[in-house]
């Protein structure tokens, strides 16, 4: 049985091109006709806002497409036609960066055009029954502020499209153009964890400080893209 994404992606790609066939298999070197394959690469933990603990559990689903047709021009325009679909997709984010060799390689096929996308697939799950408060309930305030953080990667070049997220208070946002990324509101007390995905890699930082002035953001030096 697929799962629901799966199901959801082939109506989606159909609804945008109607006729051509959908495969979720490994991309081959040869296909015969027209077609487009969306093939499942990745599933990673998608931090949420959970506001309470009945809130829905949701992974991130990262499909490899790429399209096949009886001349290269067709292929691209498949191809484009559906990254622009994407791109006005509310439910899906695209990624444009060029697929690593080392994917290529793995799937045993040479390098063509393709694009990724990523899809949020949500669990329900009940809420659990409530324990009766035993004890006085004890408060410690503390003031929220601003964050606001830079990713630059070699050569101090801003990156832009990165996650960020912060695991410990399930917060998640994006760089823009400009590298630039906020949170409207963290604890001003305390270290914060903070885990940078860009291309394909991954880096945590510890922030013990605090930056809430835009003019004066927390610099993330992204290392793995210099190894």
């Amino acid at each position: 049985m697929s799962i629901p994404v799966d199901q959801l992606i082939k109506e989606w790609a159909t609804s945008v091109l109607p006729g051509i066939p959908v495969s979720l298999a490994t991309p081959a070197a040869q296909n015969s006709g027209r077609g487009v394959s969306f093939y499942l690469m990745e599933v990673r933990n998608s931090p949420t806002h959970l506001t309470s603990r009945a809130a829905p559990l949701e992974l991130s689903l990262r499909y490899l497409v790429t399209s096949w047709a009886e001349t290269p021009e067709e292929a691209h325009q498949i191809l484009t036609d559906l990254a622009f679909a994407a791109l006005a997709n509310r439910d899906v984010q695209v990624e444009l960066d060029a697929v690593s060799m080392e994917t290529w390689t793995a799937l045993g096929v040479p390098p063509s055009p393709s694009f990724v996308v990523r899809v949020p697939l949500r669990q329900a799950r009940t809420e659990p029954p409530t324990k009766m408060v035993r004890e006085r309930l004890k408060l410690s305030p503390t003031t929220l502020v601003p964050f606001h953080g830079l990713i630059v990667g070699p050569g101090e070049i801003p990156l832009a499209n990165s996650l960020i997220d912060i695991p410990g208070m399930r917060l998640s946002t994006q760089s823009d153009y400009r590298g630039q990324f906020h949170f409207v509101a963290v604890p001003s007390e305390g270290s914060k964890t903070i885990r940078v995905r860009a291309k394909g890699r991954e880096l945590t930082v510890v922030c013990e400080g605090v930056f809430s002035d835009e003019s004066d953001p927390f610099v993330i030096h992204f290392t793995p893209l210099e190894n």
